[in-house]
Parts: structure tokens; C-alpha cells; sequence
């Protein structure tokens, strides 16, 4: 379990450095073309994934904490449950990297930070971060290690 934890509080550390670097060289709203698809940005999201909840008055920040909390907690039993699944393990660490990278934001800043844009041609993807990125990532890992188990069944 150590090496799981060990790979979310890694994330967590390159996540927040990540950000740190964004807040002090970043003004909000500022861009920076990086190539012909990429932007360096600094957008701030009180809301969750693509900005849902945003506009709401503020309950959202400590709703989007508390939820989080708790499926850390979750995922920490998960991973003591689940010791020898590899890939299932290594998904939800993920996941608890990136949940903890943007309840720090959450607690500290009362939104998260995001600063990575992919566009292309008028079309732009929302902004997001490390944190985003290893939850996607964990999101797939986990639908792989599902399937898998499916074909391993069936």
C-alpha cells in the first residue's frame, strides 16, 4: 500500500509545484502560445470538471472538498482491500493524487487552478492541470482493468 500512496502524494507534490509556478509568473487570464494546439493559461475553476457549478454563490467549494474527503477515504480502503491488483490500484491512486492536488486549491484558494489548453482551430478543450490529468487517467486505468476482468469472466 505504501508504494500506492507513495505514487499519490508524488502527483499531489508535482501538481501543487505545477501550480505554484502558474500563480507566480501567470496573471489571471493570461496566456502563452506554446504550439499551433497548445496554451499555457491561468483560469481559475470554483466549480468541478468543465466549470459545473461555477456560478453557484460559494456552497460549491466546501461541497466539491467534502465529496472529495470522503472518496479519499474510500479509496484509501480500496487500495488496503485490494492489495494485489495492480492496474486497479494503480488507477485509483491516481485518482487520489488528483482529488487531493485540487481539494488543496479548494481549502486554500476557494477554486482550482488550471493552466493547460489544448485547442485547435477555434475549438478549445477547458483548461485543466496535473490533477485533472492523473484523474482522467485513473478514470481509464479503471475502465481497462474492468474490461480486462470482463473478458477474463466471460
Amino acid at each position: 500500500m505504501g508504494v500506492w500512496l507513495g505514487l499519490a502524494a508524488v502527483l499531489v507534490l508535482l501538481d501543487q509545484f505545477t501550480k505554484v509556478l502558474i500563480l507566480g509568473h501567470f496573471q489571471l487570464g493570461d496566456s502563452v502560445t506554446v504550439t499551433s494546439f497548445f496554451n499555457v493559461v491561468r483560469v481559475h475553476n470554483p466549480g468541478a470538471a468543465f466549470s459545473f457549478l461555477a456560478d453557484a454563490s460559494g456552497w460549491q467549494r466546501w461541497f466539491f472538498t467534502g465529496l472529495a474527503v470522503v472518496a479519499s477515504g474510500f479509496i484509501v480502503w480500496m487500495l488496503k482491500k485490494h492489495p494485489g491488483q495492480t492496474l486497479f490500484c494503480l488507477a485509483i491512486s491516481l485518482i487520489l493524487g488528483g482529488a487531493i492536488g485540487n481539494v488543496i486549491d479548494r481549502v486554500l484558494y476557494g477554486y482550482v487552478v488550471d493552466f493547460v489548453q489544448l485547442h485547435y482551430g477555434g475549438w478549445a478543450f477547458p483548461a485543466f492541470n496535473v490533477a485533472d490529468s492523473a484523474i482522467t487517467g485513473g478514470a481509464i486505468g479503471l475502465i481497462w482493468d474492468e474490461l480486462r476482468r470482463v473478458r477474463k469472466g466471460a
